[in-house]
């Protein structure tokens, strides 16, 4: 299968690489972030959500997400053509990236 041919197949599942962007970034990383803090001795190291947590506390969290997944909705749906597939598969990257490293964190405590 040629490249352009894959991105075709992959753009057009775009339910289900968001739906795989919720479940790795949204519900993974937040579950394991949660789990990593109540731990103790465990900090969130995001530049993003970690002053927010600091500041608001660990639930602080879940309101980072929600902007984060609106501010990609809206790129998302800014954008045309199959190449568009890559803003889901970026959250899920870094969502089961993230999550690894978090549960690496808490098992090697």
């Amino acid at each position: 299968m040629a490249a352009d041919e894959a991105l075709h197949v992959v753009a057009g599942r775009q339910r289900l690489l968001w739906a795989a962007a919720v479940v790795l970034y949204g519900v993974g990383d937040t579950v394991t972030t949660f789990w990593g803090l109540s731990t103790g001795g465990v900090a969130e190291a995001g530049p993003v959500a970690a002053p927010f947590i600091d500041t608001y506390g660990r639930y602080a969290l879940v309101g980072v997400k929600v902007v984060v997944f609106g501010v990609f909705f809206g790129v998302w749906r800014l954008l045309r053509g199959p190449g568009r597939a890559a803003v889901p598969a970026a959250l899920i990257v870094v969502g089961a990236a993230v999550s690894l490293w978090n549960l690496t964190v808490i098992v090697g405590r």
